[in-house]
């Protein structure tokens, strides 16, 4: 049996494959929720102001359908189809950046694309219209279902919103710590080694690191 412990083995460079399943799991599963959670509210609730607000929480979180013909939280109301090929170029560049510049080396970088790219998948299906029928509004055809209503009272409500804008607030919540609060990551650091420049690091703190650390 290997020994594992061993500093060299700490900085072996990951697979990209290992990679590649976890980011495509984490997005699939996601849209795949998001979808899922869509349909099975609307056929529950009906189309928006079918039925009244059916309270978790009562005054501060229920659900109540909604049709989002802007961007997350109904932000850019009309441009629709603008959101629909910005997710498409969003996703080739996700893509692009994790395997062919070697960002999904960073497992932390894989996960929070990962749930971007859940939240991509789950808008985009109702962006092209996939789920409107003939009857429904027009301008449903690019609008988003909405179903999660937060308040406090009367005062402040925020817009509803859904499983997919979750998971790309919660993923660009993870690139903004990222980019603030990890370090580089081992291989990166052996990169500038090898250039000549000093790594005052231990390889017991570059091993720790790894998972979570950007390239």
């Amino acid at each position: 049996m290997p020994d594992q412990s061993h500093p060299e083995d700490a900085a072996r460079p990951v697979s990209l494959v290992s990679r590649a399943i976890v980011f495509a799991g984490l997005a699939i599963t996601g849209g795949v929720i998001d979808l899922w959670s869509k349909q099975v509210i609307f056929n529950w609730r009906g189309l928006p102001g079918e039925k009244d607000i059916w309270w978790v929480w009562e005054p501060f979180f229920g659900i109540e359908t909604a049709v989002n013909i802007g961007a997350v939280f109904g932000i850019g109301a009309g441009q629709g189809t603008l959101f629909a090929t910005a997710s498409v170029i969003a996703a080739v560049g996700i893509v692009a950046w994790l395997f062919l510049f070697r960002a999904a080396e960073s497992l932390w970088l894989t996960v929070a694309l990962g749930l971007v790219g859940g939240g991509i998948i789950g808008n985009l299906y109702d962006r092209v219209g996939m789920w409107w029928e003939p009857g429904y509004p027009d301008v449903w055809k690019s609008g988003v279902r909405d179903w999660i209503l937060w308040r406090i009272n009367e005062r402040w409500t925020w817009p509803n919103f859904n499983i997919a804008d979750s998971l790309l607030v919660v993923g660009a919540c993870m690139l903004l710590y990222q980019s603030i609060f990890l370090q580089p990551s081992p291989l990166s650091q052996a990169k500038h080694s090898e250039s000549g420049s000093p790594d005052s690091r231990s390889p017991e703190s570059d091993a720790a690191g790894d998972e979570l650390a950007s390239t």
